[in-house]
């Protein structure tokens, strides 16, 4: 039986970042799943704070396509979370 072998980094401040943000994200996730509309914006938070840490890890990694994904979702969300406080 072979073993997949992972090709991240096991090492650093990325390993961590990259796992505190997927938990983030998740939890984000479930927040939304539960469809209470005074969770949505732990969700927003959440998944806002989750996606700046990957961004970062990206900007590490030097991964371009994570940098664009995570980066216009960090700025999508960041837009949702000014409208929400200042609206």
């Amino acid at each position: 039986m072979s073993t997949l072998k992972s090709v991240t980094p096991k090492e650093g401040i990325t390993w961590y970042v990259k796992w505190a943000s997927s938990i983030l994200m998740l939890t984000a996730v479930t927040l939304r799943a539960t469809g209470i509309p005074e969770l949505a914006i732990y969700d927003m938070i959440l998944s806002w704070a989750g996606a700046v840490g990957w961004f970062f890890v990206a900007l590490k990694w030097n991964d371009r396509a994570l940098m664009i994904l995570n980066g216009v979702f960090g700025v999508i969300l960041f837009t949702g979370l000014i409208k929400y406080f200042l609206a």
